[in-house]
């Protein structure tokens, strides 16, 4: 993958969103490794409420532990170098403060339980399932009460000049209408959601609606954000991930000039994304890979927030199911200049 640099010089990497509730502190450490040398960033994922309705002590307790036990690694990230450990996070089951009709969380109040554990933006839209909501192609504070089910189904568009106050931000990747799919070699219309698996692999025609979708802060379209989205260790979507699909892609994206006449390429973690959207907010223009560490900055493995913490015996013991470790990465392209004139 170090073949293809963007803009900045960097390499593609992933965000590895990894799911609380199958803690394996030796796979994290295997993966908080892999990241130091340059392969992404972990941040937080959670399913709950598989079997029934989860509780807010009970959530809160699974966020702040798991978090801590990142932090102790070295992992998420700071508010210029002070307080509390930061994250990012996405959703299991897209059903996100209980928004899909009561299933896969069964917590109306957990929007404020993120705000409250240091949760500076939601990933998880949009999302191939009941938990949809209206809004869509957008980035956005939440406009309803966080102690409310769903305060994401409305929102308040961020716009340069004005500075975000309502934490955490929702960040949605691309949702469109592909109305040149096809199956079987018959046309076929299908929903392009930003995801990336053996049978969706990244072409530069999927790349063209993602650029449709318009995903900016209001005041500055030039800077557009794409998000995408994979199940990175489900084995048959490997190759979408790290192998030859993704290779030929990134090739297509960086290698011809021709096709680079009217886009540069920034390839970003989740992290890095907040902060050039919150630098936008700000004001900011230029070069949006300037503004990578503007406002949450990874966490000092040599720090005192990443000293050993206690978590719970419960907690530790927990294992990962069969099927997945670190179960959503996500990965972008943004934010890409707009056409030149």
């Amino acid at each position: 993958m170090k073949n293809w640099r963007d803009d900045d010089g960097r390499h593609f990497r992933h965000t590895y969103f990894y799911p609380a509730e199958q803690y394996d502190a030796d796979l994290i450490d295997r993966l908080a490794e892999h990241c130091r040398d340059g392969w992404g960033e972990i941040e937080v994922h959670l399913h709950h409420g598989i079997n029934g309705p989860d509780t807010k002590q009970h959530t809160l307790q699974t966020l702040t532990e798991f978090r801590d036990a990142l932090a102790s690694r070295g992992c998420l990230s700071l508010e210029n170098g002070a307080g509390l450990p930061r994250y990012a996070f996405v959703h299991g089951n897209w059903a996100l403060a209980n928004s899909a009709q009561g299933r896969f969380c069964g917590v109306d109040d957990e929007m404020q339980i993120l705000a409250d554990t240091g949760c500076y933006a939601d990933f998880t839209l949009p999302a191939p399932s009941s938990a949809q909501i209206n809004k869509i192609n957008s980035i956005y504070e939440c406009a309803l009460p966080l102690h409310e089910r769903a305060p994401h189904r409305r929102g308040v568009d961020l716009q340069c000049g004005r500075v975000p106050r309502t934490f955490p931000l929702i960040v949605q990747g691309p949702l469109m209408i592909d109305f040149h799919g096809r199956n079987h070699g018959w046309l076929f219309p299908r929903i392009e959601y930003g995801e990336m698996s053996a049978n969706n692999p990244p072409t530069l025609r999927r790349l063209g609606l993602w650029r449709q979708a318009g995903i900016a802060v209001q005041g500055r379209p030039e800077w557009l954000f794409i998000k995408l989205h994979c199940h990175g260790m489900a084995p048959q979507d490997r190759e979408a991930m790290v192998g030859r699909p993704l290779q030929n892609f990134l090739s297509d994206l960086i290698d011809d000039p021709t096709k680079r006449a009217d886009y540069r390429v920034h390839f970003v973690t989740m992290r890095e994304m907040a902060n050039i959207i919150i630098a936008a907010c700000s004001g900011h223009s230029g070069d949006p890979g300037e503004y990578r560490d503007y406002r949450f900055q990874l966490i000092d493995s040599s720090s005192n927030v990443c000293r050993p913490l206690t978590v719970s015996r419960e907690f530790t013991q927990a294992r990962p199911s069969t099927h997945s470790s670190a179960d959503v990465a996500k990965s972008t392209l943004g934010p890409t200049h707009s056409p030149k004139s």
